[in-house]
């Protein structure tokens, strides 16, 4: 197995720790999802250059970087969801939850799309991401870094008993930050979505390659 198929694999084998481990009380797990989260986040970047660059792109690799995608979708939203009226984003504009619809838009389209590249690719045509996808993908993970990292630091300050000014700012800020960067990412999740369909749509007059 080369390195970027490694790479993957270990982002698969940590997902799960990072889907059970925001569910602890303590601060110090909270803060081991957000690393393991952080550190699958690089490597799913990280993972695609080195196999481009030292030309080991494999059938492989192509089968699990996907999986390992939305495996890390999947088990980050989960907690993001259930523990969303616990630790909701701090705004100016107030408290921001996770309502269901969004993590039904999100995953709803990661559905569609895995379905819809496999039937294109029956009919011998690959969908490959285009920008609107990618910028998607970049705005989700800031994100879902952002939910992960509120996890920990509000039950750092509740241990702390941390009640300061800058405290507030600082929850200000990442409670913003998190909550501008879900807004753009299930805005470019339909905005991509309506692109492929526009692109790709007539694929699906033709018939399946034999």
């Amino acid at each position: 197995m080369n390195l970027p198929n490694a790479l993957t694999v270990g982002r698969i084998v940590v997902t799960p720790l990072i889907a059970v481990l925001p569910f602890s009380s303590s601060w110090g797990l909270r803060l081991a999802a957000f690393v393991l989260f952080t550190l699958a986040a690089i490597t799913d970047y990280v993972d695609g250059r080195l196999a481009r660059s030292r030309k080991e792109e494999t059938d492989l690799g192509r089968l699990l970087d996907p999986l390992a995608d939305k495996a890390l979708l999947l088990g980050t939203f989960v907690p993001m969801y259930l523990l969303a009226n616990d630790f909701p984003f701090e705004t100016p504009w107030g408290r921001v939850g996770l309502p269901f619809w969004i993590i039904a838009v999100v995953l709803g389209r990661e559905l569609f799309m895995t379905v819809f590249r496999q039937m294109a690719a029956r009919r011998g045509v690959v969908i490959a991401a285009i920008g609107a996808a990618k910028w998607k993908t970049g705005f989700q993970l800031i994100w879902q870094g952002s939910a992960y990292f509120w996890f920990w630091a509000a039950t750092l300050a509740v241990a702390r008993q941390w009640n300061n000014d800058a405290w507030h700012d600082f929850a200000l800020f990442n409670g913003t930050v998190g909550t501008i960067m879900m807004t753009a990412a299930v805005v470019l999740t339909i905005y991509s979505l309506v692109l492929y369909l526009r692109s790709f749509g007539s694929v699906f007059a033709a018939s399946p390659s034999k």
